[in-house]
C-alpha cells in the first residue's frame, strides 16, 4: 500500500514546516507528499521553492490564488498512491490518526474513510460555539440530501481508493469540496465510513481562513450536487 498526502497550503510559513516534520516522524509507510501552494505571500512559497528538488516532495504553485477545492484537483490530477489522505498546511490534524483513517481501507471493508471531530474520545481543543453549531447544521443538511449518517461533513481528514476518487468531476474551487465530494460520493455504491480523530483548532487571529461566506457556499453545494450535479 502506497499512501499519497496532498496538502494545500496558503499562506502557513509558520506551521508547513512543522506538520512536515510531524508528518515525517509519525508516517512509516510509504508515502508521497503533494504540497499545492495557493499563491502563499508570506514566505510559504519561497519555503517550498527550497523543497522542489528534494525527492521527499512534489510541489505544485499555482500562478495564482484558486481555494482548496482547486488545489485537491491539482494533487489528484498527479497522485500515484492506492489510497490518497487530505492534510491541511497548518497544525489543526494530527497525522498520527492517519493509521485509524487507512486501515478500514487496507482490510477491505471501506472505499472511503471521514474522520469526525464529534465522535470518540481523543483529545480537541475547545474553540467557537457558533461554529461547532454550523458544521453541525450543514452535516445535517448534508445527510438529509444524501441519506447518509455522517457525523462532521466538514472534517478535513478523508481518506479515499484513488481509483475512486480520480472517477469523479470535482469542481469546486474553495471549501465547497467537502459538500461537493460527500454529494458525489454518497451517489455511487461505495462502503463509507467514519472514525473519531483529535482536533486542534485555532482562531482567525492564528490563520483560520475559513468565513460565514463559505457556510452559504456550502449550503449551495449540498443542494446542488445532491439534485443537479
Amino acid at each position: 500500500m502506497k499512501l499519497t498526502i496532498l496538502i494545500p497550503c496558503y499562506n502557513e510559513i509558520k506551521t508547513i514546516d512543522k506538520i512536515l516534520k510531524k508528518i515525517e516522524k509519525t508516517v512509516n509507510f510509504e508515502k508521497e507528499i503533494i504540497i499545492i501552494d495557493d499563491f502563499s505571500d508570506d514566505g510559504s512559497r519561497e519555503y517550498l521553492n527550497k523543497l522542489e528538488n528534494s525527492k521527499e516532495y512534489k510541489i505544485i504553485l499555482n500562478d495564482k490564488n484558486y481555494g482548496k477545492g482547486y488545489c485537491l484537483r491539482k494533487g489528484i490530477k498527479i497522485a500515484s498512491g492506492d489510497i490518497i489522505i487530505v492534510q491541511d498546511a497548518d497544525l489543526e490534524y494530527d497525522p498520527s490518526d492517519f493509521p485509524k483513517l487507512i486501515n478500514p481501507i487496507n482490510d477491505g471493508i471501506a472505499d472511503v474513510v471521514y474522520g469526525s471531530r464529534f465522535v470518540g474520545s481523543e483529545e480537541k481543543r475547545v474553540l467557537f460555539f457558533w461554529h461547532s453549531i454550523g458544521n453541525r447544521v450543514l452535516t445535517i443538511l448534508s445527510n438529509m440530501f444524501t441519506n447518509i449518517n455522517l457525523t462532521d461533513m466538514e472534517c478535513c481528514y478523508k481518506a479515499f481508493k484513488t481509483n475512486i476518487i480520480k472517477d469523479i468531476n470535482l469542481k469546486e474551487n474553495r471549501f465547497g469540496f467537502e459538500p461537493e465530494i460527500t454529494a458525489k460520493i454518497a451517489k455511487k455504491d461505495l462502503r463509507i465510513y467514519e472514525v473519531g480523530i483529535k482536533y486542534f483548532g485555532r482562531k482567525y487571529s492564528e490563520g483560520k481562513k475559513i468565513t460565514w461566506k463559505d457556510g452559504f457556499r456550502a449550503i449551495y453545494c449540498i443542494v446542488y450536487y445532491s439534485l443537479f450535479d
